[in-house]
């Protein structure tokens, strides 16, 4: 017997009310927010979805590349939607602006590397952490 599209699919992949929350969040959102800022904004918009769904739903998201994920040094991970392709983040250590960047000498030297000790099937991130202009000048 044939399964249904629904049966098939993992919890995390299906549009759940609670997925569709998740994702309207992050939609409204701007920069990279932990599972705990969603989860608050979440909760104040009415929403009954319990941080373990949000985490789940995250972890989802991201294994389908419908979001990005980046975790800071000593932080946890923070989420963001992002447009799609690869692309790199330039992001503000003060308040998490996030800012899509291209590298094509980073996307070279990866595979210069990757070539040269024999690796295949390589991919990176990348993130570049500084002080936007804006809490540049507030300071």
């Amino acid at each position: 017997m044939a399964q249904s599209p629904a049966q098939s699919e993992s919890p995390a992949q299906r549009n759940t009310k609670q997925r569709s929350a998740v994702s309207a969040v992050l939609a409204d959102t701007e920069g990279f927010n932990s599972a705990q800022e969603l989860h608050a904004l979440l909760r104040e918009r009415g929403e009954r979805v319990g941080l373990t769904t949000v985490y789940r739903t995250l972890q989802g998201l991201a294994d389908a590349g419908e979001i990005d994920v980046m975790r800071p040094p000593g932080g946890e991970h923070l989420y963001r939607r992002c447009s799609q392709g690869h692309h790199h983040h330039l992001v503000c250590r003060s308040c998490g602006r996030a800012v899509e960047v291209e590298g094509p000498a980073v996307e070279s030297w990866a595979d210069r590397v990757a070539a040269k000790h024999g690796y295949v099937d390589v991919s990176h991130t990348m993130e570049i952490f500084g002080t936007c202009p804006d809490c540049a000048a507030k300071h």
